[in-house]
């Protein structure tokens, strides 16, 4: 299944969004427009369905609702985020929907304004229900996250539960002693990504660790090997091999890898880790342009065999060079008063005429997501 509809309305940056999707997404905006928060909103989903989680920790890993409304929405309380799930991009399958609001008096919890869910039409969910009207403490919890409650659309909440999100930080990777917070179970940014590494089946590493080093091997001058080992106190670590003119003298561990090094590592590994939807922030961060550019290749490649949705945001000219991106991949966010509007790039007559016409995005879309008063920026003192 792959998420080809995605409508929100007061989600952060966001007063209305209703665009739909294809199995791979690339979103473009300036700073600070919401690429990250458009992403957060399938992460919601998928903090809500997994164990553990939940809508009360879901939301107040947020920082409250209040942080989570739109500043833009004004009297307009509700939080509202749905999706469609489609077998293969044909036609809606699940349709699952989500209204929120902050309790005014007591605890002030989030609760449920609505959930809604359908399979093919069918509706199979539809709160609040005669239950939740006569116990309404019921709705300061989903029925997406009780197993006694989503039999009939558990399929649903195991998918957004499979979610994933990558932005891996090295320096996490390369001192995890020293980030003093509290961990994750998710582990976006890497801190603890050598033990994901470790504790995967003995084949299936084996085999991710030779498909990684392959790759590396072609963008990564003279490396020669990539292993996984455990130092004496066993601890796990990555360990490269260097062509070098002094015998053995090449070995190097993740804590001399550098930066684009470490993220093309999590980058190969995330992408050959199953099938669920991938959420990418900045995949090129710190990777020579020439890789960059071969990256949405690599990710069309993938997808023909994993089937796997990718969302990935971007500033890349490098990335969205490729003329094989299409208007329909698109979403283009632009910052106005009254919160960030999200267009769909097909849904541009004008984009789409000069993508037809043999440009590419980075020529087509890239500059309109420049801030129109940038040429100031050289006035700085």
């Amino acid at each position: 299944m792959i998420i080809s509809k995605l409508v929100l309305k007061n989600w952060r940056n966001f007063r209305s969004v209703d665009v739909s999707l294809t199995d791979r997404v690339f979103i473009i905006g300036p700073n600070a427009s919401g690429k990250s928060n458009l992403l957060d909103a399938l992460r919601f989903l998928r903090d809500i369905a997994k164990p553990g989680g939940g809508l009360q920790q879901a939301i107040t890993e947020r920082g409250g609702l209040s942080k989570v409304r739109c500043l833009a929405a004004r009297k307009e309380p509700d939080v509202e985020v749905e999706v469609e799930l489609s077998e293969n991009g044909h036609g809606p399958k699940y349709t699952y929907a989500i209204g929120i609001r902050q309790q005014v008096r007591g605890y002030r919890q989030p609760f449920l304004r609505h959930e809604r869910v359908s399979k093919d039409g069918e509706t199979l969910l539809a709160r609040p229900d005669a239950q939740d009207l006569t116990d309404q403490l019921r709705l300061t919890q989903t029925h997406l996250e009780q197993i006694s409650a989503n039999a009939k659309f558990r399929v649903v909440s195991r998918f957004f539960e499979s979610i994933r999100y990558l932005h891996v930080v090295p320096q996490l990777l390369r001192h995890p002693e020293a980030f003093q917070g509290p961990g994750s179970s998710e582990d976006p940014y890497g801190r603890n990504f050598l033990e994901q590494v470790a504790k995967t089946p003995e084949r299936t590493k084996a085999s991710r660790l030779r498909r990684i080093e392959a790759a590396l091997r072609e963008a990564v001058p003279q490396l020669a090997k990539l292993t996984d080992t455990k130092d004496p106190a066993g601890i796990p670590h990555l360990e490269a091999v260097y062509e070098h003119w002094r015998p053995n003298a090449g070995r190097q561990r993740e804590d001399q890898f550098s930066d684009g090094t470490i993220r093309l590592i999590g980058l190969f590994w995330s992408l050959l880790e199953g099938d669920a939807p991938l959420l990418l922030e900045e995949p090129e961060l710190s990777l020579h342009r020439e890789i960059v550019k071969r990256l949405p290749a690599l990710f069309a490649r993938l997808q023909r065999k994993r089937k796997r949705q990718l969302f990935i945001s971007t500033h890349s000219w490098d990335l969205l060079s490729d003329k094989g991106i299409g208007a329909e991949e698109i979403l283009i966010l632009k910052p106005s008063k009254d919160g960030t509007d999200v267009e769909l790039g097909k849904s541009n007559p004008e984009l789409s005429n000069l993508l037809d016409s043999g440009l590419s995005v980075a020529d087509a879309a890239l500059p309109r997501t420049s801030p129109p008063n940038l040429q100031q920026l050289a006035l700085f003192e």
